[in-house]
Order: structure tokens, then sequence, then C-alpha cells
């Protein structure tokens, strides 16, 4: 099967209480009358890094190289909410990651130099370690919803286990983008 599929790596959110909080909050932004879309609670993930459209026959290549990362299950903790590419001028809205995130980022520095090997260009926009919960479509009730952000930059979410790294594709779709998993490597447990 020729073709491309767009693709990225993600560790998923599974923990239904986690998912529970994230919705609350979504609920709370929305009821800000600002003019965003909310992700999905089972869209929601821990994004390591987006590969856009590859071509099929990569998939087995990438999984090869995911088998050669070495990291142990950990804890990540969701606290806070922040916002991209800034708080003043939000698009995406954020759940912060305060344990987990040097575990996160050695994941990413682990990947990036083996999909440069592939022929990937590296990402230029680095990793910064979040979980995208809301996307901003335009400046209705802003300063509403900059106001929501403030009061919650110290919300607890909770903390959840990470443990499987997940090659993804994304279908997009009219009613938003629809997400499977082509390849999983877990983490090696001590």
């Amino acid at each position: 099967m020729s073709g491309t599929i767009r693709s990225f790596f993600a560790f998923d959110i599974e923990d239904h209480t986690i998912l529970n909080r994230l919705a609350k909050v979504q609920g709370m932004l929305a009821n800000t009358g600002a003019d965003v879309k909310m992700v999905k609670p089972e869209n929601i993930h821990l994004t390591i890094r987006f590969l856009g459209d590859i071509q099929t026959g990569m998939v087995d290549a990438i999984y090869e190289e995911m088998k050669q990362l070495s990291f142990v299950p950990f804890e990540v903790e969701l606290k806070g909410l922040g916002a991209f590419p800034r708080l003043s001028h939000p698009n995406v809205v954020w759940a912060g990651i305060t344990q987990g995130a040097k575990e996160l980022t050695n994941v990413f520095e682990q990947l990036e130099p083996r999909l440069r090997g592939l022929g990937f260009k590296p990402d230029n926009k680095g990793f910064s370690p979040h979980l995208t919960i809301t996307r901003v479509r335009t400046g209705r009730n802003k300063p509403l919803l900059i106001k929501k952000v403030q009061e919650l930059e110290n919300y607890e979410f909770g903390t959840i286990k990470v443990e499987c790294l997940r090659l993804k594709k994304s279908d997009l779709t009219p009613r938003g983008p629809i997400y499977s998993n082509l390849r999983e490597v877990c983490g090696k447990k001590v």
C-alpha cells in the first residue's frame, strides 16, 4: 500500500479521573464565551514529536528506530494552565507538566537523531512538554479567557503513569481528527 499518512509520536492519557478533570477545566474555559475548540477527551495526549505526512512504507523503518529507545515507565504530574505562543496572545491553552518533564524530554532527545537518520528534518520548535487541551479560534472574549487561564495557573490535575510511546496516525475529518495507533514501544520495567 502506498501513499502518505499524517503521523506523530505521543503518550496517551488513559486515566479517566485525569481526563474528567481536564474536561471540567475545558468547560470552565468554554464558559468564558471565548471562541475555543476543545480537544476531545479521547484525543488528549502528550505529543513528543509531530512528523507530518510520511510515506506509508516508512512506518516499519520508524518502528525499528522506536525499538532502540531506552526508558522505564515513569510518572507525569499535570499541573496548571498556560498558553502558546504566550498568555497575552493565546492560540493554544495547555496543561503544564511538572514531574516527568525531564523524562519526556529524554525520550524526545533519543528519538530526534534517529529520525534525522531516516531523513526527517530537525524539529525547529524544539520540545516543550505540555498537554494541549484547547485551541483558540478568534479573539472573541479573549480577556475573559486569559483571566480564567490565570485563575487556573496552579490547578492540580493529578499524576499519570506513562508507559508506552505510540506512533499515531491522524485522519483529519470535518468532525475533528481521528487518531489510531500504528506502532508502540513500552518502557522496560526495572
